[in-house]
């Protein structure tokens, strides 16, 4: 009878110990760190985290694809500087989120992929389990770091350092391994409470050198024609007004990458984008802040930069990146608010502007070429050129500087980027670093859900291919997304013909005479057709006042595109005459 006695007492005692599991912890331990939005593709074993995410207050907006919400986390991270957060289902569901994060990673951006995972010990077995594969192995090599959790009590201590890595030196992408069983396990609420971390100071000020910082301004001090390139580092860290005092104070001409355009208004007296080919040959001293000398800037070398020898300042916060193609003369590692504050101070004190000559050469071209350019932007060609519908957007932009551009495609990415000016930062989301397509659904709605700022994604078609299908995640969400397809019915170009003369089309060319817009329409958008420079504007101008998900199927003349935009001499060429 003793024994019955304790075993009821044992099983009083258990019921009356409150409880909670995994699937709870791993929401407040997110909730903890001031991480509210979740990009999501819902299914086996991450439905129930989704719909409880939900429950608890989070928003959760689930996509048609991994990719797009991976691509969706990593606009939101370089946006907020938090890590976005894309969950997804296991092994394959896992696998379209990995170029996300190599994206995230590779531009500095901080995300989070987690994904559900088959059971440690049938993987490591090789028995054969539902979408059974290593992922943790295979998310290594694309990422910041990755982690595995495998008991309840640890979610906390495993979410505080996916946060930190995320955000921490360098940002960039992070994978957090959850297997299935890990959400049933339960712990008592207190101490599963007790186990959770709030991360403090992720990303710690990292101070420069005081002789690093001397030597730079000697450096810039000794120059006869100063120039400043920013990068979308230099966007990401938000020290727009210590950038901004430093180029005003400083006199030199700078030339913003293409997410870096609105630091300072492309409009600005100093910008020297609109001369971009004779500031980067004319230059002796370029100081460098938040972009690397890679292939976007011919790694800092050859025709590009011209015969003039070049001596670089790099401002970044990663000692590895020093050297990486050319001598940096006077390398300055910190973190970039910091490292622009010293600056500042430093120029404070017997400061020589640059000589005028080099100043009056560079706005004397920028006139030129503005005034060059400006005829071509209000040409009336129907079917329309890359030119006058981007004139179209131009115009749009500065009189609704808040909107967010996204863009991305080959001539329609590469023309947007030196047509359509930029007046606040952070207001351009394109491929980035690595030149990645497909980013424009996923992006433009992170853009708007992170900054409820209405969102202008200007798509080649064949871009628009990649994501399209997330234009029904628009109009489900009641998004303030405007989607301007440029159609010229191809890849580069819709005119080609197949050599054979078989029935089969060109390899790059897509049906002729699309009507994307009736996609838009048929999930309860707003859709139009225009095939002139003025009903453009008129859509637009629609689409920004109604705030409703909108598509424009905007025609373009089908041979106005070049191959591959202007990075055509990435395109390697046959050497063989054919027989």
């Amino acid at each position: 009878m003793a024994d019955v006695k304790d075993e009821s007492m044992n099983e009083d005692v258990l019921d009356a110990t409150e409880l909670t599991d995994g699937f709870n912890l791993v929401i407040d331990a997110l909730k903890l760190n001031g991480i509210d939005t979740i990009y999501n593709v819902p299914g086996i074993p991450i439905t129930d985290l989704g719909r409880m995410m939900q429950a608890s207050g989070m928003r959760v907006l689930s996509f048609r694809h991994e990719q797009n919400a991976g691509y969706a986390a990593a606009t939101s991270g370089f946006l907020t500087q938090r890590p976005g957060i894309c969950l997804t289902v296991s092994a394959p569901g896992f696998l379209n989120g990995l170029t996300a994060l190599a994206h995230a990673t590779t531009n500095c951006f901080p995300m989070i992929l987690i994904s559900g995972s088959s059971e440690r010990e049938i993987v490591d077995l090789q028995q054969g389990d539902y979408e059974e594969m290593d992922q943790l192995a295979v998310a290594k090599p694309l990422c910041k770091a990755a982690y595995r959790v495998l008991n309840v009590d640890d979610i906390g201590i495993g979410i505080a350092r996916s946060i930190r890595a995320a955000v921490s030196g360098r940002p960039g992408g992070v994978y957090l391994d959850l297997p299935a069983k890990l959400f049933g396990q339960t712990i008592d609420v207190e101490l599963g409470g007790k186990s959770l971390v709030e991360v403090v100071d992720p990303a710690p000020k990292q101070i420069p050198d005081p002789a690093s910082i001397e030597r730079a301004i000697e450096l810039l001090k000794s120059a006869e024609s100063p120039l400043i390139i920013l990068g979308k580092g230099a966007a990401y860290s938000q020290a727009d007004q210590q950038i901004k005092s430093f180029i005003e104070k400083s006199g030199i001409p700078y030339i913003p990458m293409s997410m870096a355009k609105g630091i300072l208004p492309d409009n600005h007296p100093q910008s020297a984008a609109a001369a971009r080919s004779l500031a980067l040959r004319g230059s002796d001293v370029v100081m460098v802040i938040g972009a690397r000398l890679n292939w976007l800037l011919s790694h800092g070398k050859g025709k590009t930069w011209g015969d003039k020898a070049k001596k670089f300042i790099h401002v970044d916060i990663e000692p590895r990146e020093m050297d990486s193609n050319v001598e940096i003369a006077a390398p300055v590692i910190g973190d970039i608010r910091s490292c622009v504050e010293s600056m500042l101070d430093g120029i404070e004190r017997n400061w020589t502007p640059p000589p005028a000559g080099w100043i009056e050469e560079i706005k004397t071209k920028v006139e030129t070429n503005v005034e060059r350019m400006a005829p071509r932007l209000l040409n009336q060609n129907q079917p329309m050129d890359f030119h006058a519908a981007l004139g179209v957007i131009k115009t749009k932009i500065k009189e609704n500087p808040d909107v967010i551009l996204v863009n991305e495609g080959a001539n329609t990415l590469d023309f947007a980027r030196t047509i359509v000016d930029m007046y606040k930062p952070r207001k351009r989301i394109d491929v980035g670093t690595w030149g990645v397509m497909g980013i424009g659904m996923g992006s433009a709605i992170a853009a708007a859900v992170e900054t409820g700022h209405p969102v202008i994604a200007i798509e080649g078609d064949s871009a628009f291919g990649f994501s399209g299908m997330e234009i029904e995640t628009i109009c489900r969400y009641d998004l303030p997304v405007c989607v301007v397809v440029f159609n010229n019915g191809g890849i580069y170009r819709g005119n080609e013909s197949n050599p054979t003369g078989d029935s089969d089309v060109a390899t790059t060319v897509f049906v002729q005479g699309s009507r994307y817009d009736k996609m838009m329409e048929a999930f309860g958008g707003i859709g139009h057709h225009v095939e002139t420079p003025m009903e453009l504007n008129e859509a637009v101008d629609r689409a920004i006042s109604t705030g409703k998900p909108t598509l424009i199927n905007a025609v373009i003349d089908a041979s106005a595109g070049t191959e591959s935009g202007r990075i055509g001499n990435l395109n390697p060429q046959s050497n063989l005459k054919k027989r």
